[in-house]
């Protein structure tokens, strides 16, 4: 009996029933028999000595493939998975696998918990596993074989009771066998090339109700310089960690005495929160927006007229009963607060368009696995607005709040973004508002705001809400990853639940368009982004201490040392005078490890001259500049948002 093999080039071969995929590519040709490591056959990974026994497409896989670092990643779990069970006898095992970024393996050990002392010890004894080159075969166990050999260990118990089947895949290597990977190498010493990078928490299956484990997590390359370029842009990536930065320039924390992503702001981060705060008050002032405040308390039935209730249910929080009949609800959006706003006087198309506007605070069920310093939090800050326009003004509004978005990303340096204009799927009549016309005009208004601008822009049929197309702008962060910086959103849909009115010219009742719009996403999100960006080292105008002052003697120089702190004051430069008993060296460097952008030294001739030794963050020679030269520059450089000749 035979089978047909289809390749990715179309082609298409006969082989017998039961070949297998390294058969196959020897068949081919010999240079790809030696360089085969695994096989992708109707789109599943397998291993090269997988019998096939049925028609379907194969793509024979080589180490210059994307997936073969998922078989290399498994088959390096799977080798720490069996180096620890022989270096550690009391040692229980979770779940191990690769991941885009390398692979991990969860333990929990009776004897103590791995440490990241002890990853060189178990490297070195994984290497002489890999040494011994032992080949790694696939083999088809019991349930009770596996049981039996995971005796004890209530994690990997679990997993093989969850397994379908009487004969449970495996892969085994010398008496050590562990299953759950898609495909392996054939030998240990194709393993070679790895690192043990961390270790950290991990909740066992993800769910912060059960125990927590202890994850190594590592990654592994076949080739040396690929792992040298990795580590070198993990060090990268550390050092822009915003919650690494965090704690060493003292920005935020989070104590899970209090409550896991409910941040704490320290002075430091307070400072840069509230310039930022500040700042786009006044921009979204001047662009006409009326700034609100609203309570992040409402009954349960709003959001139940809004929808969010039915939609987003999983994501708030339990409603609090008040014992009388009303429910409370924590709120996780703050449209449904400034519809209230919208509502609470009679309108008319004079007014429209009506912007209102407001640093809302919302609260989202996020679960404790997902939490991550400030990128997500339970507790968060909206820059949300909302403005209210009439059907012919959508174009026109659409292009202020672009142009808006547009100028702040200029102010902070952000440049790296992108524009993805997203539409509804026509055929997927279930999913979206079934109004032909309002989508066609509202879809045709966005692309036209877009090629009045001239910008550049990805169009995504299918992407949209359910109720409106919308705009995203998408940024990559420091780190590689894709966010979405701001949103602007059409919506339809929310005037009618609330039955949201203005009167026209003809003196009768019309429906407005809501448009929702975040120009810079939460405080919480963007400052961690802000902060990777800038690799902590802030523009001067968002810097928490703009200015340090270092008297060389604290005696003798202390008067023109408060003086010129003074005069920097009252210019609004936020200036730190050290007076500490230490060392000048020593103040000088933890200025500049504190990212401080101008450091001043004052000594006798400053004093005398009424000049100060300036040193810029980043530069080793200062330089002497006249007193009041420096005011005026920094003064200036603030009110450019630190971009220079403007």
């Amino acid at each position: 009996m035979s089978i047909s093999i289809e390749f990715p080039d179309g082609s298409k071969k006969q082989f017998d029933d039961g070949v297998s995929v390294l058969e196959i590519a020897k068949s081919i040709s010999t240079s790809l028999g030696k360089k085969a490591i695994a096989g992708k056959f109707n789109g599943e990974l397998v291993d090269l000595h997988r019998a096939l026994k049925q028609d379907g497409k194969l793509q024979i896989l080589t180490a210059n493939d994307d997936d073969a670092l998922i078989v290399l990643n498994d088959t390096a779990a799977f080798l720490l998975a069996a180096t620890l069970k022989a270096a550690y006898p009391k040692m229980h095992f979770g779940e191990g696998h690769s991941t885009a970024d390398g692979f991990f393996y969860d333990t929990d050990n009776e004897d103590g918990q791995v440490t990241v002392n002890d990853l060189a010890d178990i490297k070195a004894q994984m290497q002489a596993l890999v040494k011994a080159n032992g080949e790694i075969k696939r083999v088809f166990v019991s349930k009770d074989e596996l049981l039996k050999a995971f005796a004890g260990d209530p994690y990997k118990e679990s997993l093989i009771n969850a397994e379908s089947g009487v004969q449970i895949p495996a892969y085994q290597l010398g008496d050590f066998v562990d299953f759950g990977y898609r495909a392996l190498l054939d030998k240990a010493g194709e393993a070679k090339i790895f690192e043990l990078l961390s270790v950290a928490g991990a909740y066992w299956q993800g769910k912060s109700s059960n125990p927590m484990l202890q994850r190594i997590y590592a990654t592994a390359f076949y080739k040396q310089a690929d792992l040298d370029a990795d580590l070198k842009r993990r060090a990268e990536i550390k050092e822009r960690d915003h919650r690494t930065l965090g704690r060493e320039l003292d920005l935020f924390f989070v104590d899970p005495k209090v409550g896991a992503g409910l941040p704490y702001w320290m002075p430091n981060g307070s400072t840069i929160r509230r310039t930022i705060e500040r700042y786009i008050i006044d921009r979204e002032l001047a662009a006409g927006y009326e700034h609100v405040y609203t309570p992040i308390l409402a009954n349960l039935d709003l959001y139940k007229q809004s929808g969010h209730w039915d939609h987003y249910r999983e994501d708030m929080f339990p409603p609090m009963d008040m014992g009388d009949g009303e429910m409370l609800e924590l709120r996780p959006m703050n449209c449904p607060s400034h519809i209230q706003i919208y509502q609470h006087h009679i309108r008319s198309y004079r007014e429209l368009p009506i912007r209102i506007a407001e640093l809302g605070m919302m609260h989202r069920y996020e679960k404790s696995g997902a939490l991550s310093g400030l990128q997500r939090v339970r507790e968060m800050t909206l820059n949300d607005g909302h403005t209210f326009v009439t059907p012919d003004q959508i174009q026109d509004e659409f292009k202020n709040i672009l142009q808006l978005m547009m100028n702040v990303y200029e102010d902070f340096d952000v440049t790296d973004y992108t524009f993805r204009l997203s539409y509804r799927d026509p055929k997927n009549t279930e999913k979206y508002f079934d109004d032909d016309e309002m989508w066609n005009k509202s879809q045709s208004m966005l692309k036209g705001a877009m090629d009045d601008l001239g910008l550049d822009y990805y169009e995504a049929e299918g992407e949209a809400a359910f109720y409106g197309p919308k705009l995203d702008v998408q940024t990559k962060t420091a780190l590689g990853n894709d966010e979405t910086l701001s949103t602007i959103q059409l919506d339809f849909m929310m005037p009618e639940k609330f039955h949201l009115v203005y009167t026209g010219e003809d003196g009768q009742e019309h429906r407005p368009v809501m448009i929702h719009r975040g120009v810079i996403s939460t405080m919480e999100r963007f400052i961690a982004y802000l902060t990777e960006i800038y690799k902590g080292a802030f523009p001067t105008w968002l810097a928490p201490t703009q200015v340090e002052i270092i008297p060389v003697n604290l005696d003798l120089h202390m008067d023109y040392a408060e003086s010129l702190q003074k005069t920097l004051a009252a210019k609004g430069i936020r200036v730190k005078l050290d007076k500490r008993n230490e060392k000048m060296g020593y103040k000088i460097r933890e200025a500049q490890t504190q990212k401080v952008p101008y450091t001043l030294v004052v000594g006798d001739q400053e004093k005398n001259d009424a000049t100060v030794s300036v040193r810029a963050y980043g530069s080793d020679k200062p330089s002497t500049e006249d007193l009041n030269v420096f005011v005026d520059a920094i003064v200036s450089e603030v009110k450019n948002f630190s971009r220079t000749g403007k």
